[in-house]
């Protein structure tokens, strides 16, 4: 196969799930979004925490943690004291550290993180790397990724953008757009004298990206059991 599932598709494939209690770090429009598809799911919100509120997650088997670059990394160290693992989608903040600080410390992973836990961007971030892989034998062609998102994302360029051209694995120019309440839309353009290559993902919503989050906490409360 050309495309590489990551482990919570496998897991949405099989649709098969424990209910678990989650936590919520962030109650904006994103963990509104994973709160209804949590429950959909079958799963208990027995916290929802957002700025201001006492950090107490209530017992929660997962937390899911949607917030900001400067309050991510606390979240996750709050809520690993209280023996709590986290998916976190917050980019913007270097997770790289505490990514490996988890597999040093913990018998058991206790933080996933992606700079986009939406299904179709993993099977997208599949194509690039393996258009990349192609292009690389071509050096007559350029790369280049603009992505567009709404007027209130924090970070700039966005984490998936980052992610695009780490796997093109050579300077590529990064244009951001923000306008509106474009939920995410990613290009890759790859050019030359004689044609031009583009790949595009756009999202329609906040809905995917919430999705992929839950199946990732699903995951993670799996392995930990």
């Amino acid at each position: 196969m050309l495309l590489h599932i990551s482990f919570f598709f496998c897991t949405f494939a099989r649709f098969l799930w424990i209910e678990m209690k989650i936590a919520l770090i962030g109650y904006g429009k994103m963990g509104h979004m994973i709160e209804s598809i949590a429950l959909e799911r079958g799963h208990e919100i027995v916290a929802r925490i957002d700025v201001g509120d006492v950090f107490d997650l209530n017992g929660a088997e997962v937390a899911i943690e949607f917030t900001t670059p400067a309050t991510a990394e606390e979240n996750v160290r709050k809520a690993w004291a209280q023996g709590v693992p986290v998916v976190c989608g917050s980019t913007g903040w270097d997770a790289a550290s505490l990514l490996e600080e988890d597999k040093r410390t913990h018998t058991q992973p206790m933080l996933i993180w992606k700079s986009n836990f939406s299904v179709g961007v993993n099977i997208f971030f599949d194509v690039n790397k393996f258009l990349a892989e192609q292009m690389a034998k071509q050096p007559q062609y350029t790369p280049s990724i603009t992505e567009t998102h709404h007027i209130h994302k924090l970070d700039k360029p966005s984490g998936t953008a980052k992610t695009l051209a780490e796997q093109i694995g050579t300077n590529v120019v990064i244009e951001s757009i923000r306008e509106g309440e474009v939920p995410g839309t990613h290009e890759v353009k790859w050019d030359s004298e004689e044609d031009t290559i583009v790949i595009t993902h756009i999202a329609k919503g906040r809905r995917g990206f919430a999705l992929g989050a839950v199946l990732a906490a699903e995951e993670l409360h799996k392995n930990s059991i």
